[in-house]
């Protein structure tokens, strides 16, 4: 999901996305700018280690935020290929 909404909003956005996907890890790049998601965290440049938890119903949760999937993505790849602050730099996600 996280790629093709990356994708999708490079389009229109002035960088490209790279997402790279291991078996510990998915980053997203795009410009100067990345964030990590492991098993139990997500990391960006711009913001300190927060909560990262896939729940069984397929909805996610991103600090104190819990939000479907899908939605989630989407926000995540806006937000970096339009270089708005993200919910992590605004501090609504920090544990």
């Amino acid at each position: 999901m996280l790629r093709s909404y990356s994708a999708v909003h490079g389009m229109s956005a002035t960088v490209h996305a790279v997402v790279e996907v291991s078996a510990d890890e998915i980053l997203l790049r795009a410009g100067p700018h990345w964030t990590r998601f492991k098993h139990a965290e997500v990391t960006s440049d711009t913001a300190p280690p927060s909560i990262f938890v896939i729940n069984e119903d397929g909805s996610v949760r991103v600090g104190d935020v819990v939000e479907e999937m899908d939605m989630a993505a989407e926000r995540i790849a806006r937000e970096m290929l339009h270089n708005r602050r993200s919910m992590l730099e605004q501090g609504s996600l920090r544990t």
